[in-house]
């Protein structure tokens, strides 16, 4: 197999493209409370914190260096307040470099509050939505953000909505057979270049560059929009990778897997692929194993392994061995010489 490319994340985003990308690509209603300039402010994780133990005085476990949110709870003990100790307590949380707070819930901050912030040059936003809710969303979104990447080289072809994979060295194939397989009524998600990102402990997610999206390079035939001659049905922008089919010339040294009694992987950021290797030989049809390939996997993700149904018949043969039955597959024809 190819060698693992490096793994690569972001350092860090700036709180006005969070902000910018909750509102447009996440759709959350977020408004500025004050004038602070949100390009200066770093978020490099992807935790928020609620302080409320900040606010009353205890700040050793701080995590300033998250996102903060204030909700009800927060508001209403700062609302409780005096207003020096509300000064006191606020201040309790500006001290540190924080990235920006949130006002969840439609909650709102007094005016000499937000003149503090603005002294520290922390921006504030508030959102109607409730405080739960909004913590969802912008975690998931900074997940998104901070998840490890890794380009493969390949082509990430939906089979029958499972993830195939499709690797191999220049010149094997792939592409024709991702164009085979597009022809035959399956969606291309990348070709050539294919970006990896790991979005939990197991699960990775598959897609295109900004600049190829689907585009395909076609040898001898040059580059092909895919989506302007199939139509939008013929695309996914991503898909989960759930197989790699490791496309590679016959070699009589090599040993491939019949009976699909060893389960081999392939490792990338972590996580371990089923991977099934399909030599090229002349006519053979590898577009069609691969639909059986996603077909077998599917009957395996519901439960159903054909190795281990053809090794229990196997085993059960051979405990029936010398038994007074005759050694045929059908008994008795019952008239049928259809």
């Amino acid at each position: 197999m190819d060698r693992q490319p490096k793994i690569f994340r972001k350092e860090a985003i700036t709180v006005a493209f969070m902000v910018e990308q909750l509102r447009s690509a996440v759709g959350l209603q977020v408004e500025a409370v004050n004038t602070a300039d949100a390009t200066k402010r770093e978020v490099t994780e992807s935790n928020l914190n609620r302080p409320g133990l900040a606010l009353s005085g205890f700040v050793d476990l701080f995590t300033y260096q998250r996102v903060q949110i204030l909700g009800n709870t927060e508001n209403r003990y700062l609302a409780h307040l005096g207003p020096d100790e509300r000064h006191q307590a606020f201040q309790n949380l500006i001290q540190f470099d924080l990235p920006c707070i949130f006002l969840t819930g439609g909650n709102e901050l007094d005016e000499p509050l937000i003149a503090l912030a603005m002294k520290a040059g922390i921006p504030v936003f508030s959102t109607p939505m409730p405080t739960t809710e909004f913590m969802t969303k912008v975690r998931d979104f900074l997940l998104d953000q901070f998840a490890p990447q890794q380009t493969i080289h390949g082509s990430l072809v939906a089979v029958y909505g499972v993830g195939l994979l499709m690797m191999g060295k220049a010149g094997i194939g792939k592409s024709e057979v991702a164009l085979d397989l597009v022809e035959r009524g399956h969606r291309l998600v990348a070709d050539d270049v294919v970006i990896i990102t790991k979005k939990d402990e197991q699960v990775l997610m598959g897609s295109g560059t900004d600049l190829v999206q689907h585009f395909m390079e076609v040898r001898g035939l040059g580059l092909v929009d895919i989506r302007a001659m199939f139509g939008i049905r013929a695309i996914r922008f991503q898909k989960r990778v759930e197989v790699v089919v490791h496309m590679q010339l016959w070699d009589d040294e090599e040993e491939y897997t019949r009976l699909g009694m060893v389960d081999e992987t392939y490792e990338v950021m972590g996580v371990n692929l089923p991977v099934v290797k399909v030599p090229i030989t002349p006519g053979k049809n590898i577009t069609v194993i691969c639909e059986v390939i996603a077909m077998n996997h599917l009957l395996q993700h519901y439960g159903y392994d054909a190795a281990e149904v053809f090794s229990e018949r196997l085993a059960e043969q051979i405990s029936r061995k010398g038994s007074s039955a005759p050694s045929r597959f059908i008994q008795y024809f019952e008239h049928d010489y259809e």
